[in-house]
């Protein structure tokens, strides 16, 4: 069992398996602002943008943060889209000036929660950008100074790997692309509205879904915190049933945090009010209560 992070405000992740694409020409705005869910006009060099790629019928395709670099935006995304990623953006390359260029292994991605210092023995490029529901800072650096910059970090910041971040963003509610993040999710379900739907911009692929659900004000179903009653652990894919034993929703991520048995999962409509008590339920084992509560998950 990975330890928990000793201080969140002063943790340092390694985000360098991310893929990384470099979107340049005349029409790099206009044409990003015709796929992203966000205001790309709000990416600059110092802050970073947060933002989903839809289908037509306003399903997740990709999430991504871009910022702006000098004549180009750079986006960077979960590992698992490296093979689609790129290709998803140049089918709607038309006519447009929109050079796309992958450069995962060129570049290198720190993240920090804290304020990072200024100078580095490397050259650096510091971004603001929430990642884990805590303010932070993108470092980017070339990847030959990866190993030097990694240790300059752990000097002043405590290092959270893999596991430890999965545990933070549990707890902070923060989807993932292939758990939370699918082809069947529309971003207002994963609590995306707020961070990555811009209402004012343009259109672009899968608005009218988007927009509809806002005037409805309805969702099927919504991204929950939930807490195992009895500290049973829970398991993702495990399925959700409501008091008469109806399927419900089912948990995409879980964790132990705090002593505590967490997940997150989506829960139908009518379901999902916190303080809700559901059976979290797989094949051939007892059902293990559980009450939906907010997001974040906190310390018990």
């Amino acid at each position: 069992m990975t330890a928990q992070l000793r201080s969140p405000d002063r943790a340092f992740f390694d985000l360098s398996s991310r893929v990384k694409l470099r979107v340049s020409g005349t029409d790099r705005l206009r044409f990003l602002n015709g796929q992203l869910t966000n205001n790309i006009r709000k990416a600059t060099e110092t802050n970073a943008l947060e933002a989903c790629i839809l289908n037509a019928k306003g399903k997740v395709e990709a999430h991504l943060f871009a910022h702006a670099k000098g004549d180009s935006f750079i986006l960077d995304a979960d590992p698992a889209l490296q093979s689609t990623l790129q290709a998803r953006l140049e089918r709607y390359i038309i006519a447009d000036d929109v050079p796309i260029e992958d450069v995962t292994a060129r570049l290198s991605i720190f993240h920090v929660i804290g304020a990072p210092r200024s100078t580095f023995s490397c050259a650096t490029h510091l971004v603001s950008a929430n990642r884990f529901g805590l303010q932070g800072h993108d470092i980017w650096s070339e990847a030959a100074d990866h190993d030097q910059l990694a240790a300059e970090l752990s000097k002043e910041f405590e290092f959270c790997d893999e596991n430890c971040a999965e545990i933070l963003r549990i707890e902070q509610g923060i989807p993932r692309w292939g758990r939370e993040l699918t082809a069947e999710i529309i971003p207002v379900e994963a609590n995306l509205e707020q961070r990555s739907i811009d209402y004012e911009k343009g259109c672009y692929i899968g608005q009218e879904t988007i927009s509809r659900m806002k005037m409805s004000g309805q969702r099927n179903k919504q991204l929950c915190g939930l807490v195992s009653v009895k500290n049973i652990p829970l398991v993702p894919g495990m399925r959700l049933a409501g008091p008469e034993g109806k399927e419900i929703g089912w948990i995409t991520s879980a964790a132990y945090s705090n002593r505590r048995e967490i997940a997150l999962a989506y829960v139908k409509r009518g379901f999902n009010s916190v303080g809700s008590r559901l059976e979290a339920i797989s094949d051939g084992n007892a059902a293990i209560p559980a009450e939906v509560v907010d997001l974040p998950v906190q310390s018990s």
